[in-house]
C-alpha cells in the first residue's frame, strides 16, 4: 500500500491515479477513502491526477490515539501534499472532509491550492449555541456518540439509511450501497470515530473560511438529513468571495454516490474552468 507518515508519525494511506493537475479528496465521517471511487475514476479518465486518503483512525490508516481533530486532520492533509510535493491542488472535501480542507486553507494559506470545492460540508460550524441558534443541538451529537461506543455496527447501518436518503419516498438506493457504507464504516478505529463527533460538530471554521482567497465551489444537497444546507452549505458561501454555489433540489448528503453522475459532470465543469483560466493568465 502506499503511505506517507503524519507530523506525529502516524502513518496514512492514500491512493493515486491518472496524471494532469493534482485533485485531492477529503472524505467524511465515518468512511475512508474508497467513498470517492466514482470521482476518482471518473476525473482519472478525463485528465486529471487524482489523490486520496484515508483519514487517520479511518480505513487503511493508523488509528492513532491522540490527533483526532481538525488540526490533526489539516496536518494530515499538508503530509501528504507536501510528501508528494504537489502544486497547484484543487482540494476537495466532502462533509468531514469539507471542514478538514477548510482548516488546512486556514492553517496553511493557499501557496499550493488552485482551487477549493466543499461538497456538504460541515463549515462554517454545525452544533447550536447562543451564536449559532439554528445549529444542531449538542443531545444529537452525544446520542450518536452513546451509541458508536454501544453498538457502533447497529448505529452504521442506521446511520447509512438518512445519509443516502433511503428513508424518502421513491429513492433508489440499492442495498449493495447500504453495506458498503457499514463495511467502510467498521474499518475505522472507534477512538478516532468517536473523537470525529467532536471535531465536525463543534469545530469553528468562520475564520478558516474568510481567509479563502482562491476560487471555490460549493455543492450541496438540499435535502441533506445529516449536515443541513440552511445551516452549513448556504451560510459558507457568504463567507467565502466569490464562491461559486451548486444546490441541488431533492439530493441527500452522500449525493457523491446516489448521483455520481451529476456531481462528476458538475465538478469536472469546475475543474476545466479552473485549470483552462490558470493557463490562459
Amino acid at each position: 500500500m502506499s503511505t506517507f507518515k503524519g507530523k506525529d508519525g502516524t502513518t496514512i494511506y492514500y491512493k493515486e491515479w491518472g496524471s494532469g493537475p493534482v485533485v485531492t479528496f477529503s472524505h467524511g465521517w465515518p468512511l475512508n477513502a474508497d467513498a470517492w471511487d466514482a470521482q476518482l475514476h471518473f476525473l482519472a479518465q478525463n485528465g486529471f491526477r487524482v489523490v486520496a486518503h484515508d483519514r487517520r483512525g479511518h480505513g487503511r490508516s493508523d488509528q492513532a490515539w491522540s490527533g483526532n481533530d481538525m488540526n490533526g486532520y489539516a496536518d494530515d492533509l499538508a503530509s501528504l501534499i507536501e510528501t508528494l510535493d504537489l502544486d497547484d491542488v484543487t482540494l476537495v472535501g466532502h462533509s468531514t472532509g469539507g471542514g478538514e480542507v477548510a482548516r488546512y486553507i486556514g492553517r496553511y494559506g493557499s501557496k499550493r491550492v488552485a482551487a477549493a470545492v466543499l461538497i456538504a460540508a460541515v463549515p462554517p460550524i454545525m452544533v447550536k449555541s447562543l451564536t449559532n441558534l439554528e445549529g444542531i443541538p449538542i443531545e444529537v451529537f452525544d446520542s450518536s456518540r452513546s451509541s458508536l461506543a454501544k453498538d457502533r455496527s447497529q448505529f452504521y447501518k442506521d446511520f447509512a439509511v438518512p445519509f443516502y436518503g433511503a428513508n424518502r419516498p421513491g429513492a433508489k438506493v440499492s442495498q449493495g450501497l447500504l453495506d458498503q457504507f457499514w463495511l467502510w464504516s467498521m474499518q475505522g478505529g472507534l477512538k478516532n470515530i468517536y473523537d470525529s463527533v467532536k471535531a465536525f460538530s463543534e469545530t469553528d471554521f468562520h475564520e478558516d473560511l474568510k481567509k479563502f482567497d482562491v476560487p471555490t465551489l460549493i455543492m450541496h444537497g438540499e435535502d441533506d438529513q445529516i449536515v443541513p444546507i440552511d445551516n452549513t452549505g448556504r451560510q459558507s458561501a457568504k463567507l467565502i468571495k466569490g464562491a461559486k454555489e451548486i444546490y441541488y433540489p431533492g439530493l441527500p448528503h452522500g449525493l457523491t454516490a446516489t448521483h455520481a453522475d451529476q456531481v462528476n459532470v458538475d465538478l469536472l465543469q469546475f475543474l476545466n474552468s479552473v485549470h483552462g483560466a490558470r493557463f490562459r493568465a
